[in-house]
C-alpha cells in the first residue's frame, strides 16, 4: 500500500510517467491495410489511386501521366518506378535560381511559376486543331535535371513523425559529425491549413509535410486534375472540363482524400527475409554503420503518439500510425551530397497561387527555400533492392555507382567505403540488397 501511495504522489507531481508501448509498423507488398482502415476500404482507395483519367475527368491540358499508379507501381501499387520527370530553370545575374518561362501555343501564352516541364498535352486535337501547347525547354534554361518517382508505401508512418523528431535528428547529426553532416529540416506550407507550416518530408525537395497536400500537388501538376487545394489550371487552352475536376463522391470524399488515405494505410516496404538473415548481410549492416552511411540513412524512427494533432489541426494520428517503429533507412532531411540539381521549390506549382501569395509565408518561409538549391532529400533505402535506377535522377544503375557519387557532406563516408576490403564491400552491398 505504501508503494502505491508513493507512486500516486509521484504521478500527481508529474515526476513519473508511463510512455505508451511502441510496436513495429506492419510491412509487406500484399496490398493490405496497416490497420488504419479495413482491407475493403483500402482496396477502394487503391482502386482510386489506380484509376486512369480521361479528358472527361479533366485530364490535362498539360500532364505527365493518367494515373497515380503509372508512376508508383513497382512491385505493387504505391511502390517506386523508373518513370522520371523533367525540371528546369536558370540563375539570374545575382546567381539566384529562377523558374523558367515556357511559351506555348505559338507564344500566345507563357507558363510561369513552375520548374516542371510536362511531357504530354491534350491538343492539338479534332476540337482544337491549331492549338499547340506542348511544352519545350527554352534555351535560356541552363539548369536541367530529371527526377525519378518515389515510393509512397509506408508514407503514413513518415507523415506521423513529429516535427521535433526531425529537428532533433538534424541537430544530433551535426553535433556527432562535428559539422560534417548537417541535415536541413525545412518548414513548408500545409496547403489545407493556409498560413500554417510543418517540417517537410515528402518529395525530393521535402516540399510537403502533409500527404493531402502532396496528393493535391501531384493531381494537378502530374495529371492536370484541379481540386479544392489546387483549383487553378496551368493553362486553359483546350480545356473544356468543369472546374474543379476533382469533386466529392457519394462518400463525401474527393479523389485526393482517397489518395491520402491509401498512402496513410499502406504497409511499409518489407525486407527480403532470406537475404536479411544471411551472415554476410548482417556483417554488411555493421559495416554500413561503421563507415558512416547510417548517419543519414537512419535505420529506425518512431512516430508520434496516437492522438497527436498534426497538419495544422487537420489530422489526428490514429492508433494504427501512432507509437510505431519503422525502418526507412533514411532521415527525410535535406543534404548536400554533391548531386544537387540547383532547382528551388516553385511556390505556385507546389502550393497554389493563393498560398504562394500569403504575406507571412513570403517573408518567413519561402526565402529559406533558396538554401536548398543544391540539396536533395536523403533517399530512404527501404525497398532499394527493387530499384533499377538509383539516386534522385535515376542516373546511377548500380549500388556501387550510387555510393561513389556521394560527395559533399558524405565525402568522408564515401572515402571510408573505398578503404574497405573487397570482401567487406561485398558484404555491405549484400546488406543493401536485403533492404
Amino acid at each position: 500500500m505504501k508503494l502505491l501511495a508513493v507512486l500516486s504522489v509521484f504521478l500527481s507531481l508529474g515526476l513519473l510517467s508511463f510512455a505508451p508501448p511502441v510496436s513495429e509498423a506492419p510491412t509487406g507488398f500484399d496490398n493490405k491495410s496497416n490497420g488504419l482502415v479495413d482491407d475493403a476500404t483500402h482496396t477502394t482507395d487503391q482502386n482510386t489511386f489506380e484509376e486512369v483519367e480521361h479528358l472527361t475527368d479533366g485530364l490535362g491540358p498539360l500532364y505527365n501521366a493518367q494515373s497515380c499508379r503509372e508512376c508508383h507501381q513497382n512491385p505493387t501499387t504505391g511502390g517506386s518506378s523508373q518513370v522520371s520527370e523533367l525540371r528546369v530553370g536558370h540563375k539570374d545575374a545575382h546567381g539566384v535560381f529562377q523558374n523558367p518561362e515556357v511559351p506555348i501555343n505559338h507564344g500566345a501564352e507563357i507558363i510561369k511559376g513552375r520548374s516542371l516541364i510536362n511531357d504530354r498535352a491534350i491538343c492539338p486535337s479534332g476540337a482544337f486543331p491549331s492549338s499547340e501547347i506542348q511544352e519545350h525547354v527554352p534555351g535560356t534554361e541552363t539548369i536541367r535535371t530529371f527526377r525519378v518517382s518515389l515510393n509512397v508505401l509506408g508514407d503514413g508512418f513518415v507523415e506521423a513523425l513529429s516535427d521535433q523528431t526531425l529537428l532533433d535528428l538534424a541537430k544530433d547529426q551535426c553535433r556527432k559529425s562535428q559539422g560534417k553532416i548537417c541535415g536541413q529540416a525545412l518548414y513548408v506550407p500545409i496547403v489545407e491549413a493556409p498560413g500554417k507550416t510543418a517540417v517537410g518530408r515528402f518529395g525530393w525537395k521535402d516540399q510537403h509535410a502533409s500527404l493531402l497536400s502532396f496528393s493535391a500537388d501531384a493531381y494537378l501538376n502530374e495529371m492536370g486534375i484541379t481540386n479544392r487545394l489546387q483549383p487553378d489550371e496551368v493553362t486553359n487552352i483546350c480545356n473544356t472540363a468543369t472546374e474543379p475536376n476533382d469533386t466529392p463522391g457519394a462518400d463525401g470524399l474527393s479523389d485526393i482524400d482517397h489518395f491520402a488515405r491509401f498512402m496513410r494505410a499502406s504497409e511499409a516496404p518489407a525486407r527480403d527475409v532470406t537475404l536479411s538473415a544471411a551472415a554476410e548481410a548482417k556483417q554488411g549492416e555493421t559495416l554500413f554503420g561503421k563507415v558512416g552511411c547510417a548517419a543519414c540513412h537512419v535505420a529506425t524512427l518512431t512516430t508520434a503518439a496516437a492522438g497527436t494533432v498534426i497538419n495544422g489541426g487537420n489530422f489526428t494520428i490514429p492508433p494504427a500510425l501512432g507509437d510505431k517503429s519503422f525502418h526507412p533507412y533514411g532521415d527525410f532531411l535535406l543534404h548536400d551530397v554533391g548531386t544537387g540539381d540547383g532547382i528551388v521549390q516553385a511556390t505556385v506549382e507546389h502550393y497554389g497561387r493563393k498560398i504562394a501569395a500569403h504575406p507571412d509565408l513570403m517573408i518567413s518561409t519561402f526565402p529559406k527555400f533558396h538554401s536548398t538549391a543544391n540539396k536533395i532529400r536523403t533517399a530512404p533505402l527501404w525497398g532499394v533492392r527493387l530499384h533499377s535506377r538509383l539516386m534522385h535522377d535515376g542516373a546511377s544503375t548500380t549500388l556501387t555507382d550510387a555510393i561513389r557519387r556521394h560527395r559533399g557532406e558524405a565525402a568522408h563516408v564515401t572515402d571510408e567505403f573505398e578503404r574497405l576490403k573487397p570482401a567487406e564491400k561485398k558484404a555491405l552491398l549484400a546488406f543493401l540488397l536485403s533492404l
